[in-house]
């Protein structure tokens, strides 16, 4: 089931299955979200929880029993319940029932999802709430794609990502296999702009920790036309697109965990968590993207 708002600048279209948003137009009527085309990446715009990245083969152990586990969690591949669409605000949730807990995670947990237009940003709020008995310990991030070229008249060498701010990120290398290696290194050096190429992720993503950033925007460098997400307060900031060319979107993905490193534990109470709660405890993270074109 999908759910739509709008205001004078955007209209947002959210899917319960994911809790993905899937459409996400501007006044003009142009589709600022990739559509989801199969043949080169199958999603939109996917929530990332409990876990984010890979798992070291595929797995992690937790209450005396190996569980399996893809990449980026679970959250995004399952049905999540409509709780309200009305106004500027979508809200959405999911709760661990029992075939999640026999299933995928033997942990209770609830994830609600509120999207919100304000202009011509869309603020997406994910908390997580503990109404178990025991710690809840997880990761959690956001995976946005955004088409580019942004129109007919432009090409993929006419875009950069940009910083607010000059930066040396440090990149955590997760090199060949999607897992951390434990080593860094820097790719730009006191640099504002990042020039998008059609192989700057011949390689895959570049996981960003240690910037001073407020914002990372895909900009349309004649124009100034970009898209922007506020990622400060945020560890970690990925760009990522898929392989083909020529690059037909872009992800910018704040994250507050990363992937398993190669050498992890299977143990997941081991694993370095976004945060763990007690009991009764919430946790929220919103991420903001304005849309300017």
């Amino acid at each position: 089931m999908q759910a739509t708002i709008h205001n004078e600048f955007l209209t947002l279209t959210v899917d319960t299955h994911g809790a993905e948003a899937v459409s996400l137009k501007n006044a003009a009527g142009e589709e600022m979200l990739w559509q989801a085309d199969p043949a080169i990446w199958k999603r939109h715009a996917p929530i990332l929880f409990p876990w984010t990245g890979k798992l070291v083969d595929g797995t992690f152990a937790a209450k005396g029993k190996t569980w399996k586990g893809g990449q980026h969690g679970f959250a995004r591949d399952l049905e999540h319940t409509l709780l309200r669409a009305e106004g500027d605000t979508i809200q959405l949730e999911l709760r661990a029932d029992d075939a999640i807990k026999a299933e995928r995670f033997p942990y209770d947990f609830v994830l609600t999802s509120t999207f919100r237009l304000e202009g011509k940003t869309v603020h997406h709020t994910l908390q997580v709430t503990n109404p178990g008995t025991e710690e809840l310990r997880f990761g959690i991030g956001f995976h946005p794609a955004f088409n580019v070229p942004f129109d007919e008249k432009h090409t993929t060498t006419d875009y950069e990502f940009r910083f607010d701010r000059p930066e040396s990120p440090v990149i955590l290398d997760a090199r060949p296999n999607g897992l951390l290696s434990g080593k860094s290194y820097y790719q730009w050096k006191n640099q504002q702009a990042i020039p998008l190429t059609d192989d700057l992720f011949a390689n895959d993503s570049f996981c960003m920790a240690g910037l001073r950033t407020g914002t990372i925007g895909i900009c349309e460098k004649d124009t100034g036309r970009n898209i922007t997400c506020r990622v400060e307060g945020y560890p970690y900031s990925l760009i990522w697109s898929a392989p083909a060319k020529p690059v037909r979107f872009v992800c910018i993905e704040p994250w507050h965990s990363l992937p398993a490193a190669a050498t992890d534990p299977q143990d997941w109470e081991q694993r370095a968590a976004a945060a763990c709660l007690a009991p009764g405890e919430s946790w929220q993270t919103t991420l903001s993207t304005t849309f300017d074109r």
